[in-house]
């Protein structure tokens, strides 16, 4: 025991004794918890979000039996590459198809995961977000060119608005659909409360929002003021603080990794007071 305490007061990791909440769904979270782990954080798993199929297979389906007919792909998640993956590889397709297409990602990760498919991006915003999209986009499509996005069921809307008023032919179809994890909250009321917890994270409006959600307007102000809140974007962020969750942290790159060095950066520069918590001067 004494040298197990040793060990956490010479651990000079920048987050090396903090608590953080992830709170993506399970099946993403590992990355984002072993970067913070090896920020020396204790990282407790409290996810808010499950991605699951669509209603329906049939609207992507038959989006990429007709991929021919499309000039643009665009893709705003890795999680739709992983969807578009599962239904080309169930019907026994390639990614030759999408490879032939002049292609768009949201962000880097995205990009990445398209890569591992041999497909080569021809646009990534400096921005990650729909507003990046459309500024890159704007210049290089033509009005009656034909664009299929495969993306969540429910999304914000911004982005095919905004395309179609460029006269472009938008085929949005649902590749995959996000539910409420409803006990993404059990266990952290006391330690929020009790103040055993240095930060929460949210890397979407959805998880932003299933948090806050889960707690009543009492709760969240019993421990907003003693926790930071990190958010991945502005439009996250705008959603916390619907539920009056000002957020702290927030990288100038909307990535899991700027997230990461972000959260590492802020306590770097906040001394922990008397009992081991962070003293926050905002």
């Amino acid at each position: 025991m004494r040298a197990t305490r040793a060990r956490r007061a010479t651990d000079t990791r920048p987050l090396a004794g903090r608590t953080i909440v992830v709170t993506r769904a399970a099946a993403q979270a590992q990355r984002f918890a072993q970067l913070l782990e090896s920020a020396g954080a204790r990282v407790v798993h409290a996810p808010t979000i499950v991605i699951e199929p669509p209603p329906s297979w049939e609207p992507l389906d038959a989006a990429l039996a007709a991929l021919d007919t499309f000039t643009w792909v665009v893709f705003t998640s890795v999680n739709g590459v992983a969807m578009v993956d599962r239904r080309l590889g169930s019907r026994g397709l390639g990614w030759g198809a999408v490879a032939r297409k002049r292609v768009a990602a949201i962000g880097p990760a995205t990009a990445d995961a398209l890569a591992e498919h041999g497909v080569r991006v021809e646009v990534v915003p400096s921005e990650y977000r729909a507003e990046g999209l459309i500024a890159c986009l704007g210049s290089l499509l033509a009005p009656g060119d034909r664009l299929l996005l495969p993306r969540a069921r429910e999304t914000r809307d911004v982005l095919v608005v905004e395309l179609r008023r460029l006269g472009v032919n938008v085929v949005e179809v649902p590749a995959y659909q996000t539910r409420r994890a409803d006990d993404g909250a059990t266990g952290l009321r006391d330690a929020l409360v009790a103040g055993a917890v240095d930060a929460v994270t949210f890397t979407s409006s959805s998880t932003a929002r299933n948090f806050a959600e889960q707690f009543t307007e009492d709760e969240r102000r019993a421990w907003r003021e003693r926790v930071a809140v990190a958010s991945i974007g502005p439009i996250t962020a705008a959603t916390a603080a619907e539920y009056g969750l000002q957020t702290h942290v927030m990288p100038s790159e909307y990535t899991i990794p700027a997230l990461a060095r972000a959260l590492e950066e802020y306590f770097a520069r906040r001394p922990r007071a008397a009992g081991g918590r962070t003293k926050r001067s905002e």
